[in-house]
């Protein structure tokens, strides 16, 4: 009996750091609807500060508490730095670009950690007084996790004080029901959400600096919390600090005893969990529903077919792409092979997400899906290469329409992390279906036919196919199925009203964009030779996604311009030393000066010379 009861309290122990970390995540999305990724790097950089702090004082009780304070109030200076010279100048930015610059910020600080405090991961000194363990019917228990335990409902109850007892939590409230009517009364909205940016990185540096006697310090800290902090505030539902609390402990509680009973269950638990609670409840356990008109913001302006300029552009690349192979070496095409088919999963997710409406978290699941499904169609079938290509994008469409058949039921960021879980429910099957799947050692061996062995050969086929995919899906685009996703998007409910089945039609749109992001992920299994876990991992996901809001969401070729920035940034830097670092100060700079996109950019500069009308009321062209 001692063991279940310790096994508990070891399960509250773990949810009290992840509930720290949840609520300042929550706090910030309910006020300013940042999906901040670097809120797990404000975590890591709480554990180092304090490590550095008590280090250097006297080991007695008064240091040691007095660092953690110290390294809390340190890492929410850090959250208004931040805020004030990097996020208020994105807040007219659409909100997932704040998504871009915040996982830009996790880049920067993930290398900065390095550079400062090392590579090596840090054991953390235990707290004064409380080295030793209790004994609970045989059982014994580590005296500081009971601190631990304490820590989470005494910062709920000061959030509650906070909140509802005074002045500045009314305004918090306020702002998350309505920021344009508390604009309207006078308030000054730039000062409450540093206020709200502070306390919420100051949550999180707290969240990581007392774990630092059970964890230590390492640099892998801000991604593993990321994660479970975001499946936390979203079973909660958004915004809610008490529903947030409730989800800490049921995925603390899951955790502490899956390990027990359903070990190879531990990778994916919590993702289990988000996706059960979202069908059920598609807004978290004490969510409330997000508002479905009237937000104002839409994913792009009025989309044309390419005037006759452009598509002469377009033409002349075209051109330089199939003459590459005349100037240029190996290397040289399979760079480019790689941007086109990676150019390929990209529009595919911007055939989803920009017309389509829908912000997907897990598109990964189907761009390595497909590479997967071609793997193992040629490893154990003997399955030749050109019939592989034609069941995989239809392997990568069949999981789209099981995914998609739960997803498009929600919406906004409950849409996008639902796709997430389902996204690393497939990973884990991967990773741990070692017999079938080889796990983590992958599938090798799966080379190109020997027709298409030659480099050039290959490369022509990986274009053809790109390219041809891209200019399918461009044309959906532009037929009546293309226009009525665009009318989903911009009206759910007028568009319900003049009878069109909103959520059969973007369950099918959903389909679409996993059967090229699947056909894309079978040339590229080809073109590598191998497929490992990782093309289903969070990461990929990320890379597709990022890829797309760096090229712009307003621009049909902005998907294009994304992949092969990315691609070729990915290609240069990956080699040095902090590339990271680099990596997303580059990110930054673009996000601060290219708010619409690289490509949305300079598609709004030039539509006048490309003879596009910003303000032309027919959509569809002159008659």
């Amino acid at each position: 009996m001692g063991f279940y009861i310790v096994q508990f309290l070891t399960g509250l122990s773990d949810a009290s750091s992840l509930f720290l970390v949840a609520a300042g995540l929550s706090l910030i999305f309910g006020v300013s609807r940042i999906v901040n990724m670097a809120h797990g790097s404000f975590y890591m950089l709480g554990a180092y500060i304090a490590y550095v702090i008590i280090a250097a004082l006297p080991h007695t009780g008064i240091s040691f508490w007095g660092g953690i304070l110290l390294a809390t109030l340190a890492v929410g200076v850090i959250g208004i730095i931040v805020e004030i010279f990097l996020l208020r100048r994105l807040y007219r930015a659409p909100e997932l670009f704040l998504l871009m610059a915040t996982f830009a910020l996790l880049l920067v600080i993930q290398d900065l950690a390095r550079w400062a405090f090392g590579p090596e991961d840090l054991i953390g000194p235990m707290a004064p007084g409380l080295e030793g363990s209790i004994n609970i019917l045989g059982t014994l228990m580590p005296t500081y996790d009971l601190v631990l335990i304490i820590a989470a409902p005494v910062v709920l109850l000061f959030l509650w004080f906070l909140l509802t007892r005074t002045r500045w939590g009314i305004l918090v409230r306020a702002a998350t029901e309505d920021r344009e009517m508390l604009a309207a009364l006078g308030v000054n909205q730039k000062w409450l959400f540093t206020s709200v940016f502070f306390l919420g990185s100051l949550l999180a540096g707290l969240g990581g600096a007392i774990q630092l006697p059970k964890g230590g310090a390492d640099l892998l800290m801000d991604m593993n919390v990321i994660a479970a902090a975001f499946v936390i505030v979203v079973v909660g539902g958004m915004g809610s600090i008490p529903g947030a609390f409730l989800a800490a402990i049921i995925i603390g509680e899951l955790g502490s005893f899956g390990v027990l009973y359903l070990p190879q269950s531990t990778l994916v638990m919590m993702f289990l969990v988000m996706a059960v609670v979202l069908v059920i409840r598609p807004y978290g356990l004490l969510g409330k529903p997000e508002l479905e008109e009237g937000s104002g913001e839409s994913f792009e302006t009025v989309m044309r077919p390419a005037p006759k300029q452009l598509r002469l552009i377009g033409l002349g690349i075209l051109g330089v792409l199939i003459l590459l192979p005349v100037f240029g070496g190996k290397y040289q095409l399979v760079l480019f092979g790689e941007i086109a088919l990676f150019s390929l999963a990209c529009m595919s997710l911007y055939f989803m997400m920009g017309p389509g409406g829908m912000v997907s978290f897990g598109h990964a699941a189907f761009f390595g899906g497909g590479a997967y499904a071609a793997a193992l169609l040629v490893h154990y079938v003997r399955t030749p290469m050109s019939l592989a290509l034609l069941l995989t994008p239809l392997c990568a469409g069949l999981l789209a329409l099981i995914i998609g058949w739960f997803c498009v039921r929600l919406s906004g960021v409950y849409l996008a992390m639902l796709t997430l879980a389902f996204a690393q429910i497939c990973w884990s099957i991967v990773f741990q279906w070692s017999a079938f799947t080889g796990g983590d050692d992958g599938i090798l061996g799966i080379w190109p036919a020997h027709w298409a062995s030659n480099a050039v050969v290959f490369y022509y086929l990986t274009l053809l196919i790109s390219v041809g995919g891209i200019l399918l899906l461009r044309h959906l685009l532009f037929t009546p199925f293309g226009y009525t996703m665009r009318a989903c998007r911009d009206s759910r409910l007028r568009a319900d009203a003049i009878g069109i089945n909103v959520t059969r039609h973007q369950w099918f749109s959903f389909a679409v964009a996993g059967v090229f992001a699947g056909l894309a992920g079978g040339i590229y299994v080809f073109s590598k030779g191998s497929i490992f876990p990782d093309e289903m991992s969070i990461p990929r996901s990320f890379d597709i996604l990022l890829s797309v809001l760096l090229g712009g969401i307003e621009s049909i070729t902005g998907p294009i311009v994304g992949s092969s920035i990315f691609i070729w940034l990915e290609d240069k830097l990956s080699n040095l030393d902090f590339w990271r670092l680099i990596l997303g100060c580059i990110f930054i700079v673009l996000v601060l000066a290219f708010p619409q996109g690289v490509g949305g950019f300079f598609g709004t500069r030039f539509s006048h010379f490309f003879g596009e009308a910003s303000n032309d009321s027919n959509p569809i062209g002159k008659d």
